[in-house]
């Protein structure tokens, strides 16, 4: 029973080893993403300044100003990625994603994102994912 208990446990350990490396953030593809879909108005260095978003009533984020980025919880950037701005409180001109990327995705493009801050973000639990 002891040893069935120990494999058991080792198992679990295991899948959720495989599971987590499955769903690893990878800011390499964030990069690719952002570069594709979101630098037009975010800008290619991501201060907001890109050329489509010149032309929209509401500035896009900057996303290399770490007072304010650093403030905002991986979850508000998720949803703001996958629901679009107005399902969060910010412009209706922040275009919703969900429905073009896939969570692994949206999840690397906030790991890229969150590389951009200065200063740099720091997870207040990183061991408690």
């Amino acid at each position: 029973m002891k040893t069935g208990s120990i494999l058991l446990s080792l198992a679990l350990i295991f899948v959720g080893v495989a599971v987590g490396d499955s769903y690893a953030q990878n800011q390499a593809e964030g990069k690719k993403l952002y570069t594709s879909f979101c630098s037009a108005c975010h800008g290619e260095t991501g201060k907001g300044d890109g050329p489509s978003g010149a032309a929209l009533p509401a500035r896009p984020a900057d996303h290399t100003n770490g007072a304010m980025m650093n403030q905002l919880s991986d979850k508000f950037l998720v949803d703001v990625i996958t629901k679009g701005g107005s399902a969060v409180g910010k412009s209706n001109f922040m275009p919703a994603w969900g429905s073009s990327f896939n969570d692994k995705q949206i999840r690397d493009v906030v790991a890229y994102i969150r590389g951009l801050a200065v200063p740099p973000y720091k997870p207040e639990n990183p061991a408690g994912k």
